[in-house]
């Protein structure tokens, strides 16, 4: 068996241009002979735990990972038991509803010192724009002043995000638009380090779940928080959203998108970074907002993600010897960068994209005028 998976994984491996334990970069160095068999038998999730355990490295992962992805090859490795696992319990169970704060718990939770070191000064969890950006923290400002642009913000105004994180937008809004607003997460850390940021501002964040929430808003922003809601839950989402939003309000959804609609996630990304998560299709957004919003502007900047996490990763990195510790191990180390790294590759062969939607309850009269 692990002759003939090794030849197959060989082939496989040629045919894009990639060595085994070869000198480029992009070649993966092989410690274990076992690997072969576990990359047949667990797919994605094998790739992914085989690097943890150290069982393979490459130079350049995230340069490695792009070839596999680009070229597809999964698809020539047979359907492993793992995503046949993923699949099942996307159809049988509900787990974002059933298991609301375990991404809060298991993901947002971790660290604020992990993040805080991480991300930019605002500690922005999402993807920045780079169009006139040079550095992470031009970009996420950037971005968040897009948004602000976008959703026509002005003084006065009550601002509802969904998924609010370390509170920065609202931050950035009420410091430079003069709103007021209010932020709902499933993460204690998240929402005792935002609080104790803002605690001179007019925001406020909420340890809530959205369909918790009530009141009525100018404007709703939701920035990197709908891949976590679910297929199954994607119109009780938007009808909540619906609800909450002024009768002339703005409402815009920032959310990695899947290019196929899929009714479950990674198995190596459910296991060890998002638990229950999804990626949305265009399809799937637009039968959930039917009825409810008038689409007003979609605007794709994907690649932009490749360069915020390898920016994210290169200060990851630069921060590991202050982090590592009994609670960031090495094994946890190798995982970290993995994610960033694949996730990259996955911008970077533009094979998963990311989305800002502006939607209006009844359609702007006269037509809204797209920003970028």
């Amino acid at each position: 068996m692990s002759a003939s998976a090794k030849r197959f994984v060989t082939s496989q491996l040629n045919n894009i241009g990639v060595t085994l334990n070869g000198t480029d970069p992009w070649d993966p160095q092989i410690h274990d002979d076992r690997l072969w068999a576990r990359l047949l038998r667990d797919g994605t999730l094998g790739l992914g735990e085989s690097y943890m355990d150290g069982w393979w490295d490459a130079e350049a992962l995230d340069q490695f990972l792009f070839r596999l992805i680009s070229a597809n090859v999964q698809d020539a490795f047979p359907k492993d038991l793992a995503v046949m696992w993923s699949v099942a319990k996307g159809r049988l169970l509900n787990l974002q509803r059933l298991r609301v704060t375990e991404v809060g718990e298991k993901h947002y939770d971790i660290g604020n010192d992990l993040y805080a070191a991480m991300l930019d000064r605002r500690m922005i969890y999402s993807c920045g724009y780079w169009k006139d950006a040079t550095d992470l923290d031009a970009a996420q400002e950037a971005k968040l002043d897009l948004i602000c642009r976008k959703i026509g913000l002005a003084p006065g105004m009550r601002i509802l995000d969904i998924g609010s994180g370390w509170g920065g937008f609202l931050q950035f809004a009420a410091e430079r638009y003069g709103v007021s607003g209010l932020g709902v997460t499933v993460s204690k850390e998240q929402a005792a380090l935002a609080n104790e940021r803002a605690k001179d501002l007019p925001v406020e964040t909420r340890l809530l779940d959205y369909q918790a929430l009530d009141g009525q808003f100018d404007r709703i922003i939701s920035i990197g928080m709908f891949e976590h809601v679910g297929y199954k839950n994607y119109r009780a989402y938007f009808e909540k959203a619906a609800s909450l939003l002024k009768p002339d309000g703005l409402f815009l959804l920032h959310s990695i998108g899947g290019h196929t609609s899929t009714t479950h996630g990674d198995p190596w990304s459910e296991k060890y970074i998002f638990p229950n998560g999804m990626l949305p299709s265009i399809a799937q957004i637009g039968k959930a907002i039917e009825g409810l919003f008038v689409m007003e502007d979609w605007h794709n900047f994907g690649a932009d993600y490749d360069r915020t996490l390898m920016a994210w990763r290169d200060r990851f990195d630069a921060a590991w010897p202050r982090l590592e510790s009994e609670k960031y191990d090495a094994r946890f180390r190798r995982m970290w960068r993995y994610y960033l790294s694949v996730f990259a590759a996955l911008f970077r062969a533009r094979n998963i994209s990311l989305w800002q939607v502006v939607l209006s309850p009844g359609g702007v009269p006269g037509g809204y005028q797209s920003i970028r």
